[in-house]
Order: structure tokens, then sequence, then C-alpha cells
């Protein structure tokens, strides 16, 4: 979800692989192991959960997770918690990252020391402050001064407890001052509007015979102004902290007034600072990216020359190509090269003719596609945004079912517990091989369009560069859809969607030996033995020596591998997008019934979206795909509860409550785009609800009203290719931009080649040139390209600098990236605010 910026769209995004655990403190007692489990955070927003690990004081989770991140944050944190015998969570530690920290650690395994987690630091959002000095003369003809303090709003403060009940208290210090007042409590509300003001008298030193009041720097100087918030809370611990802001009236200056927004900050409750690595430490590898899209057309320079790229000749001479030569990992040039082709429905003639490339410069067949290069990378992310629901269709069921049985299939006589037998371990992974491996090779007929014609093409550039080898039309094809994409799935099938965690170690091995097994089955090899180093796989293996299995691999390969004959949307099978707890209203089908908020499990086809009492029950509902209407955020205010969306049917909306807002998005998301080609969508839609005979938004008595709203902009219905392709195009220009002293190196490489024949220069190697004239006209059109939207960017930044205020809404005061922005721009422009 993008944010607008004067014509701008700005998407932010973090990607974490949270790794492991060292050091933790132990229980006090016999029993000193711990049952630990980490969350991933935006500010206090929960919004990601490993599994628990058990009895370790060194938990490993190898688990990632990403997210688009749809609203602002000051810190990325993350929570070490426990869960004692009486399944109690207690919090051991936390590791706070600033929003202006992410870069230091953009894309590094960094281990971060356990800070210790109290109330008075765990504060979010911030408050909106007016305040005014002035005299007054008393009913004696004294002069006093008096300070009016206005407590307008708060905005993002943290919920405690699953309730926010907050009040302001305000202070005047100084060297002999502490007078304290409060504002009513707003009930249930983040968000709470106070609009109180609070008068304080300043006593001034000096008498005043001058008719304007002007503060002096001495006496300011020792005054101060506290406004601490607090959730009233009914428990017997008094109320909680939420954060406060202290206020020098410096910031009076001569016109004795000041009007800002500030952030809330913790407040120092003089504990000891804790030494490193006292709590122990976290292992974590954070990609935070923040794009800053233009308009389509600022782009049409550099996206038409990437898009042309399969036309040039050589294909090495083309902009997608030469992007792949400049980056440091072909990784980062495939992600954003294939969502834009794919984008553009240009994949498969640029996936082709790159393919053609590398196999003209193969010279065994049996290292075709084996290695890292771009045409390898770009196959694997078009099978990843391709072939995913392929994946849930095929593997998901088997998987779910070897992680719910966790049957013993351990066959390393060395690894082999006392209690298990290892010919009834080898008969249980014997009967899962087999079952994943014909739910494989029976499933092609709904592997993805592209893919096959993608594979089409492998075969036919590999058979006509190898004609004596019979079998590389094969392996180049299981090369990719066993080696890159069945195999890892069933290695690692939390990174595949497939499961919401890292499987437990048990679970893994089983899952290791299936993938290896299924890797060896899907290579053709010659000899089988040889394939594996462990003699007990080699052992194992000789159940599968047989023909038949040969040619279910070359029967499956030949099916996928020819021109896409099969189109994956006329199949019928439910595909499973989403599904998780969730708390929904009574939609009011019964006319009696209360209309009162219940726990659901919910889940989401491509056909229904139902609900359940628990997982694994029936139904209580199902709303037909084609009944929605409409998938829309619903106003905070409508029952003081946050991360809210509808799902507009016919007859009634159902109002929903997601776990946090990430979930809420992915929800909103998904449910829109499996819903876009209803012809029964509307145009407008109430954001707020039906409540006590009227629409809270626009106060119409009619339950039927039209909605008082535009509906948010349709999303493509295409699930699988949901791509931006703006956004990805300011991904490829960040990359060139990142990147131009190694495309200024390639210019001058061309340079070089081109004047002169003997060997190569060394620092020139890495590239691949064909033809230097060719490659060096697009490296000119590149590099301007590039240059003209550096301007644009460029330009953007210095009229946000001169039109941004610090302490509004939008940058507080206390927001410590916006302080590195406007130092920045000091350095680097002759603007000023």
């Amino acid at each position: 979800m993008a944010v607008e910026e004067e014509g701008l769209r700005v998407f932010q995004s973090v990607k974490v692989k949270i790794g492991e655990a060292k050091n933790i403190p132990p229980y006090h007692g016999p029993n000193r192991m711990r049952d630990c489990y980490c969350t991933v955070n935006l500010d206090q927003e929960e919004v990601f959960r490993t599994k628990i690990i058990e009895k370790s004081l060194c938990p490993f989770y190898g688990e990632d997770f990403y997210c688009e991140i749809p609203r602002s944050f000051r810190h990325l944190s993350f929570y070490i918690f426990d869960r004692d015998v009486f399944r109690r969570d207690s919090s051991i530690g936390k590791v706070a990252v600033k929003k202006e920290d992410l870069q230091k650690y953009h894309g590094k395994d960094t281990w971060f020391p356990l800070q210790p987690v109290s109330a008075d630091s765990e504060v979010q959002g911030k408050v909106h402050l007016e305040l005014r000095l002035s005299e007054v003369i008393t009913d004696s003809g004294a002069v006093c001064h008096k300070l009016a303090t206005r407590v307008l709003e708060c905005h993002g403060l943290p919920i405690v407890n699953g309730q926010c009940d907050p009040y302001a208290a305000v202070s005047l210090l100084g060297p002999s001052r502490s007078e304290a007042k409060k504002t009513k409590v707003k009930r249930k509300t983040n968000n709470p509007q106070f609009d109180e003001v609070f008068y304080f008298e300043v006593t001034r030193p000096l008498s005043y015979t001058r008719r304007q009041f002007d503060v002096e720097e001495e006496d300011v100087d020792k005054l101060a102004l506290r406004v601490d918030l607090w959730n009233a809370s009914n428990l017997k611990f008094g109320d909680e902290f939420l954060g406060g802001v202290r206020v020098p009236l410096r910031v009076l200056g001569q016109a004795g007034t000041h009007d800002a927004w500030y952030f809330l900050q913790p407040r120092d409750n003089g504990n000891k600072p804790v030494k490193a690595d006292e709590l122990g430490s976290l292992r974590l590898n954070i990609v935070y990216t923040e794009d800053h899209v233009f308009p389509s057309e600022h782009y049409s320079p550099l996206r038409d020359l990437v898009l042309h790229s399969a036309s040039v000749e050589p294909v090495s001479a083309s902009a997608a190509h030469i992007l792949g030569e400049v980056c440091r990992e072909k990784q980062e040039a495939a992600i954003p090269l294939v969502r834009l082709f794919l984008h553009c429905g240009k994949i498969v003639p640029f996936v082709s003719a790159i393919a053609q490339a590398e196999v003209s410069r193969t010279q065994d067949p049996n290292t075709i596609f084996r290695g890292n290069s771009l045409t390898s990378k770009c196959i694997d992310e078009t099978m990843k945004l391709a072939g995913m629901h392929y994946l849930q269709v095929t593997l998901k069921p088997i998987i779910d079912e070897i992680c719910a049985d966790r049957k013993p299939c351990e066959i390393d006589p060395v690894k082999l517990k006392e209690s298990e037998s290892l010919e009834t371990n080898r008969e249980n992974l014997r009967q899962y091989v087999d079952r994943i491996f014909n739910v494989i090779t029976t499933s092609g007929v709904r592997c993805p369009t592209v893919m096959c014609d993608i594979f089409f093409s492998l075969r036919e550039s590999a058979a006509t560069r190898f004609e004596v080898d019979q079998d590389v039309r094969y392996t180049a094809v299981s090369s990719f859809i066993f080696l890159r994409f069945f195999a890892p799935a069933i290695l690692s099938p939390n990174l595949f969607q497939l499961r919401p965690h890292h499987p437990d170690p048990c679970t893994s091995r089983t899952l290791t030996l299936i993938s290896k097994t299924i890797q060896t089955l899907g290579s053709l090899a010659k000899s089988k033995s040889a394939s594996f180093k462990e003699s007990y796989m080699a052992a194992f293996h000789d159940y599968f020596n047989e023909q038949k299995y040969a040619d279910a691999v070359k029967n499956f390969l030949d099916l996928i591998s020819s021109s896409g004959q099969w189109d994956q949307r006329s199949i019928e099978t439910p595909i499973m997008l989403k599904e998780g707890f969730m708390i929904k209203r009574a939609q009011g089908r019964n006319r009696f019934g209360m209309k009162n908020f219940k726990k659901r499990w919910f889940r989401l086809t491509n056909h229904e979206c139902t609900y359940h009492r628990t997982k694994g029950e029936g139904a209580l509902c199902s709303i037909p795909i084609e009944n929605i209407m409409a998938v829309e955020r619903l106003e905070e205010e409508s029952f003081k509860m946050k991360n809210m969306f509808q799902v507009i049917q016919p007859e009634r909306a159902l109002y929903i409550q997601a776990n946090n807002c990430v979930e809420a998005r992915d929800w909103i998301d998904i449910l829109t785009k499996v819903s876009q080609c209803n012809h029964k969508r509307l145009s407008t839609f109430h954001p707020s609800a039906y409540l006590n005979g009227h629409w809270l938004c626009c106060k119409l008595s009619s339950d039927c009203a039209p909605g008082c709203s535009p509906c948010t902009g349709g999303l493509p219905a295409n699930i699988q290719l949901d791509v931006d392709g703006d956004r990805e195009s300011e991904r490829i220009y960040t990359l060139f931009s990142s990147y131009m002293s190694k495309l200024v190196k390639m210019q001058e490489a061309c340079g070089s080649k081109s004047v002169y024949d003997g060997p190569e220069l060394e620092e020139y190697s890495s590239f691949v040139i064909d033809d230097p004239q060719e490659t060096y006209k697009t490296l000119k059109l590149i590099v301007s390209a590039v240059q003209t939207l550096e301007q644009q960017h460029t330009q953007y930044r210095r009229d946000k600098f001169r039109k941004t205020k610090y302490g509004s809404q939008e940058h507080p005061i206390g927001d410590q990236s916006f302080q590195c922005y406007i130092r920045q721009q000091s350095e680097s422009s002759t603007y000023s605010i």
C-alpha cells in the first residue's frame, strides 16, 4: 500500500531473516531451559510471530518474514518471549532499530544485543500542543504572566492489554515548580481528541514597565512544560505510562506562541544500564526498502529500453542483460526485471533470448543451466511468481500431512534413535517419496502457461545446441522444475508459503531426505547411486531403480514443455489463498440475534470465503466470491476498534477485525483481487458502519442508501501476477544509479575492445561483451535515462525540503529521520526552510 506525496507514491517494505538467539539467561533452579519465540513489531504492533522453540537457551528460528508496510513507523522491533509451564508469556528482551538506522544493517547478518523491556520505554504515538504566554493584570494592578497550554489531540497511542483509555497529565517544571493538571479520560480510542486548555502562572523576578512582553533567556531556560500520556487502568497496579514530551519554554521566542506536534518519548526511570549480552543476543538480516515512485510517464525512456531487450542483437547488448552484468548479485537484477516483463506480457521472449545466449556459450551438456546466471535467476523468479499457486495445489496437502503426522523417517544408522526401527523408517520415507513423486508427475496439466512456454524454449535451445545428447532436452527442463522449484519447496515449505513456519527438527529432517530423493529422481542421472555422497541414501534409492520412475519423469517433462497448451485458469480445483483467525461482528442474519463480536477461523479460496468456529470444523457461513461487491477499510470510530475492514455483500456487510495492520492490508488485497472481475462490483461505499438506525459517515437513515465515498482503485484480477510496473521501473532505475561506476567501466571496456585486439584487460574481463559498439550505444542510452530520473528525484527532494515544516503532523518534533534528512539537505542544497 502506497502513501501519496504530491504526485509521488511511496512504498515501504521489509524483509527479515530471523536467524537465532544465543545466551538467553536460564531459569533459576533445576529446569534451566526456556521455551522461546520471537515477534516482529512495527513500534508496539505485532505483525509476525515465530514458532516456539522448546527447551533451549540458544533457540534457532530460521524463519523469513516479508511485508509491505502500510503506515508510518518509528521503530522496527523484535521481542523474545518465554512461555512457562502455565502457558504464560513473559518478555526476556528486545531489539529496537530506529527507522533511520535500518540502512546501516541492510542485507547484513548482524548480532543485536537484547535490551530490557520496561513499560517506561514502550512508547509510540504523537501529541499536538499549543502554547501561548501572555500578560495578565490582576485586580491589585500587579502584572502576572500566564502560560496557556492547549492539549489538542494524540495519534497512534499504543494499545495496552487490549484497551486504550488515555488521558494527559500536564506539568510546569522549573527550579521550584511542579504543578500537575489532567485532562478527561477518553475511552476506547488510541487517537483521542482532548482539546483542553490549562493555565499556569509564570512568576517573574523583574518588574515590568514595558508594554510589549519580552521573554528573557535566563528566565525561560529554567522552565519547561511536561506532558505525559497515561492509560487509565482498572488494575491494582495503577495507570500505565504511554509516553511523554518535555517542551522548554524558550521555544516560545519573541512571539510568545508555539504550535507543534511532538513524538512521544520514553522516560528515564533510573534503571541501571544492562551489560552487553546480559540478556542474550539475536541474529537478524534486515532488508528495508523505500520506493519513491513517479507517475508512469517519467519512466517511459528507461522502461522502453529495458522492454526492448529481447529484440536486441546480440542480447548481451540489451539494457536488461547489462543490468545483470553490473549488479553484484544476479538476483538483484532478476527480481525487478522479471516482474516488469511479466507485468507487460514479455517475459517469454526475454527469457528465451538470454537462455539461447547462455546455451550457445555452454560447452558441456551436463552443466547446462547449473550456474547462478541471469537466465537461471530470472527463471527461478518467474516460477516463484507464476507457480506459487501451482505449488499450493500440488504439494500443500501432502506437506501438511507430513508435518502433522511427524512419523520417524531417519535412515542414517548413526542418527537412529534406540526406540526406532530402520526398516520401519525406510518404509515411512518410501511411502512419502512415492506419494510426492506421484502428485508431481501427474500435475503437468496444472503447470502455468507461462512456465510451459519457457520450458518449451529451453528444451528447443538445448536440443538444437547438443543434438547428439538425447537427454539434454529433459535435463534442461528438470534442472529448473525439480532442482529449483519442487525440491526447494519440499525442503523449506515456509519459504514457498506452504507452511506458516519452519518445520520442527524431526519433520525438517524428513523433508530433507524426501527433497534429496525427488531431486535425484527428477535429474534422470545415469548413475543413481553416484548421485549420493551418503551410502544410506544410495541404498534407499534402490527402491526406485525401476524404469517406470524415469518414464514418469520424462512424460511429465514432455507435457510441461509442450508450448503451454494447458491453461491453469481452466482448472476448477479450489485453491486455498489465505486463512487465519480474525474477529467478526455478527451479520444480523438472525433478526433477534445479538450483533456481538466473536473470534472465528477464516478461510479464503478462489471459490468462496468461509468462517468456522475453529480450524477444521464445518463452515458457519460461506460467501461465494461472486457475491463480494467490495472490500474496504472500516473507520476506527465505528466500533472504536483498529484494523477493521468490511466485506460488502448484496444484503449486508460483514465487519471483520484483523490482528494487525499488515494482516488487515493482506486480507483486503487478496479479497479485492479475487473478486475484482465480479459484475456486481460497487463504485461507492460507506466508510463507517450502519448503527442505531443511520450510517455514521453520511447520517442517512436508509440501510440501502448508496455509498458516500468512492471505492478504492481496482487491482488486477490475476492473483499470481499482481505487479506494479512503475514501482519495478523505479527499482531498475535505483539499481542502475547505484552501479553507475560499473556502467562507466563497462563503457571503457567497450572502447578498449573496439580499438584493441590483444588479450582482454583483467579489469574488464568480468563483463560479457559480444558486440562492443551495440553495447556502447545501449550504455549511452541507459546513462542518459538514469541521469534524467536522478535530476527529477533531486528536484523533488528540494521541493519537499522547502515545503516541509518541522513540527507538523507529518514530521513531528523528535522525528530523527527527518532531522537526518534536514542535515543532508543543508549539506547538499542551497535551499533553506
